[in-house]
């Protein structure tokens, strides 16, 4: 059975890895002294310190596998170096609502990286499979819950 594979930008996975790195040389340690700190006030049946430890200790650990298996499975795709002709992995694209006349820029990440408070946007999301493999002065059609809203491609950038 092959592994499916995990895509980053590298610049996603360097982030990534900060993150993981961080949690297993800083807060792991920090929390498991938190906790024997906790530990030392006596009984642990009432000790809140304890169990708000204990739970921030479990929420490290599955951040930390959860980590370690994303990264294992990591594929890093670059196309920084290509003439951004057409919507890829890692592409900055600039559209234009048709309705509203609105621009705004995304790029297009892997899941673990998507933020679209930092306008990064899931390759899975319905908007970048619409983009992918578009061109500038293209017009995508997108379904949203209130109905279906259209875009142009103003400009694209690695």
């Amino acid at each position: 059975m092959a592994t499916e594979t995990v895509p980053f930008t590298p610049q996603g996975y360097k982030e990534l890895k900060a993150e993981l790195d961080t949690l297993k040389s800083v807060e792991r340690p920090k929390v498991i002294q938190e906790i024997a700190d906790a530990r030392a006030h006596g009984d642990l049946k009432e000790n809140a310190e304890y169990h708000a430890a204990r739970e921030k200790q479990s929420f490290i650990e599955g951040r930390i596998t959860m980590l370690d298996d994303q990264i294992a499975r990591a594929n890093i795709i670059d196309f920084s170096g290509d003439q951004p002709d057409q919507v890829k992995f890692g592409a900055y694209v600039t559209i234009t609502d048709e309705d509203s006349g609105e621009e705004k820029t995304f790029r297009i990440v892997g899941d673990l990286e998507a933020d679209i408070t930092r306008n990064k946007l899931s390759i899975g999301s319905p908007l970048s499979k619409a983009l992918m493999g578009r061109r500038p002065g293209d017009t995508v059609e997108v379904t949203v819950p209130k109905g279906t809203k259209e875009y142009s491609i103003v400009r694209i950038s690695y």
